[in-house]
């Protein structure tokens, strides 16, 4: 059976602390299921690490339900939540309602995620009134990240900091499930954390969060354009597939691969019927 919200909000009332992992295919989210993640978002963090966008802004929904569609395929236990795209819920609300039930039904999640704070309050509350859950997400926000000036922590003054307690609050008030804190000074991820009674889940929000969030690729160090200052890299797969490579490329250009025992045989009757025909 997979997680359900019920099961996530409860974490915070035990104060159990939650992980959570990005996935974007099946091999890696399959791995990150049995591995026993609770949630899993196919967040359009893909456009970067694994489509080579300069930011998440490219990223289209029908990239994000493909990548979303293999992912559910891989799970059985994780609550896997869709990370809406760059202008897909910002303009006419029947066209938000339609984007997040794509997500439902064509994406197989059970959640979908939101940039934004007060802004997208009331589409959160229409898309929650309509049975789909969703998680907030606040701070450095990057599908805002030309509004922003590029990748800063957020909340670092009186009026920044209140601003997102409010937006925090907003987003509880509006049915969001849990919300994610990114680049937040970590005694004010502490605090609204305190404040608000639904789940918070950080990434660069320091660790009084009720979760965090780490983008895999970041998490085992595939992804080498740049490591951000967040990210904890608990093994270097990069150096370990490239010198996996090149010791391929070595035995094939000296001929001791394959051997044998990677080929398949024949019948040598066969065989002799053939070179004599």
């Amino acid at each position: 059976m997979r997680i359900t919200i019920a099961e996530i909000k409860e974490k915070k009332q035990r104060q159990e602390k939650i992980p959570m992992l990005t996935a974007y295919d099946y091999a890696t989210a399959k791995i990150a299921d049995e591995a026993g993640i609770p949630l899993i978002l196919v967040g359009d963090s893909l456009g970067m690490v694994v489509l080579g966008y300069e930011s998440t802004i490219p990223v289209t929904m029908e990239e994000m339900l493909h990548h979303t569609r293999a992912v559910v395929r891989a799970t059985k236990h994780a609550l896997v939540i869709g990370d809406m795209p760059f202008m897909t819920y910002h303009t006419a609300i029947s066209d938000t309602l339609h984007n997040a039930a794509r997500f439902i039904q064509q994406g197989g999640a059970q959640a979908v995620k939101l940039e934004g704070g007060e802004v997208v309050a009331e589409t959160v509350r229409r898309i929650v009134n309509c049975g789909i859950p969703v998680m907030g997400h606040i701070g450095l926000t990057p599908q805002s990240i030309h509004q922003l000036s590029g990748f800063k922590v957020q909340g670092k003054t009186p009026e920044a900091a209140a601003r997102l307690l409010r937006d925090a609050r907003a987003l509880e008030e509006a049915g969001a499930f849990a919300i994610v804190l990114e680049s937040v000074p970590a005694p004010l991820a502490k605090l609204i954390t305190q404040r608000i009674s639904i789940p918070t889940i950080g990434i660069g929000a320091g660790p009084d969060c009720d979760g965090q969030v780490q983008v895999i690729s970041d998490l085992l160090g595939l992804f080498t354009d740049f490591v951000p200052r967040h990210a904890k890299q608990y093994v270097k797969l990069a150096e370990i597939i490239k010198n996996a490579i090149t010791d391929y490329i070595t035995e094939v250009k000296e001929g001791t691969f394959p051997t044998i025992k990677h080929s398949y045989s024949i019948d040598e009757s066969l065989l002799q019927e053939l070179a004599a025909s």
